[in-house]
């Protein structure tokens, strides 16, 4: 995520007045508020451009701020532009991922470098319908590309955005556990017609549900709407929805797909299927996480009981 340059505050002309007057209460403070507080990622820095915007992304995706930096510091200094990226092997890609988790993530993102490479001259398009066309780019990552990296207008919804919506101006603590039309249509009344101040919402927006109106232990008394907060008005009532996802990794094929995973991220020669056996004690969920690998593409059987990260 990048914070595009400085716009003037405007507000949108819409027409119905109540939401219009809604929605102007909430960019001016919430900008004025990111001015302030944004942190200095890399990644919002200008010289990240496009590729480092949707580097960012790719990994930001269910993973932590904090666990990202150094992943992406060093993907970027060895891979700066989608062209470098794109002639090494995919596995090479999952290699430099190593333990941000989610690891297809690396395989589409090497995918996209490649279509970049292919269809764009080594440039990450700047159409949101290009950037959708592009192999393991969904909605959310085509528009929070085009807003965040090339300061255009589009409803970016991540967790962050969805939980500051809900609470600001649904009134409900958490918002749905996946998103719903009723919050697409309200992430776009509530975008800033211009350009470059609805890019800026979208970045202030994010930032400020990862800051402030955290899922646990917000802090409203920094919060800079929260004298227009319809949760916090309506005395923070307690979540009724149904059951939210915990996350839980202890125990999962998740924990055993990650240990087989870094046994072929150390080795640079094929692994011995005795070398897998080792790092985890029950077969059928041992066998069941290196089937899901494989059918995955993240790793790739060889004759003789080997495997090793994909090369193609």
């Amino acid at each position: 995520m990048t914070a595009p340059t400085k716009p003037p505050h405007r507000s949108p002309a819409r027409s119905d007045a109540d939401a219009d007057a809604a929605a102007a209460d909430l960019h001016a403070p919430v900008i004025d508020w990111f001015d302030e507080n944004a942190r200095d990622l890399p990644w919002r820095r200008p010289e990240a451009g496009a590729w480092g915007v949707m580097v960012s992304e790719f990994m930001l995706q269910q993973t932590p701020v904090a666990r990202v930096l150094p992943v992406y510091e060093q993907w970027i200094a060895r891979w700066p532009r989608p062209a470098d990226l794109a002639v090494e092997s995919p596995g090479e890609a999952v290699r430099a991922w190593g333990r941000l988790g989610y690891p297809r993530r690396a395989l589409r993102l090497h995918g996209a470098a490649v279509a970049i490479t292919e269809r764009h001259g080594g440039d990450v398009p700047s159409g949101h319908a290009q950037l959708l066309a592009l192999p393991g780019i969904g909605e959310y990552t085509a528009a929070a590309v085009a807003s965040f990296a090339y300061g255009q207008r589009h409803a970016v919804l991540d967790t962050n955005v969805r939980r500051v919506f809900a609470r600001a101006v649904t009134g409900v603590r958490y918002p749905p556990n996946a998103t719903t039309a009723a919050e697409r249509k309200l992430a776009r009344a509530l975008l800033p017609d211009d350009e470059p101040t609805a890019a800026r919402w979208a970045a202030a927006s994010m930032e400020l549900g990862a800051l402030v109106c955290t899922a646990k232990n917000e802090t409203c008394v920094r919060c800079p709407i929260a004298a227009q907060c319809a949760w916090r008005l309506a005395g923070k009532p307690e979540y009724d929805g149904p059951p939210r996802r915990g996350q839980t990794y202890a125990g999962t094929d998740r924990q055993v797909r990650g240990k087989l995973l870094a046994v072929l991220r150390d080795a640079h020669t094929p692994v011995p299927q005795a070398a897998l056996d080792r790092v985890w004690h029950e077969p059928v969920q041992r066998a069941r996480a290196l089937d899901g690998l494989v059918a995955d593409g993240l790793v790739e059987p060889l004759p003789g009981g080997l495997y090793r990260l994909p090369l193609t």
